[in-house]
């Protein structure tokens, strides 16, 4: 079972700002998989962090249209 975040990013106050979803557990996900819940929160953009070490995680940013390299706000969030 994958749990998220809504976070507001850029945000002073609740429910403001940049929304963006964070899914945690997802690292065993194909491509496809996470394109397709990153589809169904239709935000600008949702992440999946992966840890890599105790200190290190691996970001990946998907908008509804595909993977993206990185962007800002998701990386912030």
């Amino acid at each position: 079972m994958l749990t998220y975040d809504v976070v507001d990013v850029f945000a002073e106050s609740p429910f403001a700002g940049n929304q963006l979803a964070v899914v945690h557990g997802a690292g065993d996900l194909d491509d496809d998989a996470l394109l397709t819940i990153a589809r169904e929160f239709n935000f600008s953009e949702t992440t999946f962090p992966t840890p890599v070490s105790p200190e290190r995680y691996r970001v990946r940013i998907f908008t509804p249209g595909g993977e993206i390299p990185f962007a800002g706000h998701p990386t912030l969030g």
